[in-house]
């Protein structure tokens, strides 16, 4: 029997890697990781009903810097999931597609969860 030569699928190699790309794969990410990121809060909130050791227990634990980088990670990921579900709002819509306006919404969505993210953690430290 003969073989037949098919076409080879596109693959990850073909494309040119750009930040619609990376956004697109951080926005499917934070959404995991916010699903998973309600444990912490869960727990926060079993701590809270369970009397103030366990609380205690856990602001040791969120006080620390790995709890510091966790919550700042779940910080950012809340706000980047919110800043890219606004422009995919307006793609629902039919806007934005254009190749400029994609360009301009990465940057701004990367931009606005940065500093959202800064917003959030000022404000948390009671520095605004």
């Amino acid at each position: 029997m003969a073989r037949v030569q098919r076409p080879l699928s596109p693959h990850l190699q073909v494309y040119k890697w750009g930040l619609h790309m990376v956004l697109s794969i951080l926005h499917r990410a934070t959404g995991a990781a916010l699903g998973a990121g309600t444990l912490l809060l869960a727990w926060w909130l079993i701590a809270l009903a369970s009397g103030p050791e366990q609380y205690d227990r856990f602001l040791s634990c969120m006080e620390s810097i790995p709890g510091r980088v966790v919550l700042l990670g779940f910080t950012w990921a809340l706000m980047l999931h919110l800043c890219n579900g606004i422009r995919h709002l307006f793609w629902d819509m039919g806007k934005g597609f254009e190749l400029a306006t994609v360009s301009r919404s990465n940057q701004a969505v990367l931009l606005g969860s940065i500093l959202l993210t800064g917003l959030a953690w000022a404000f948390g430290y009671g520095l605004i």
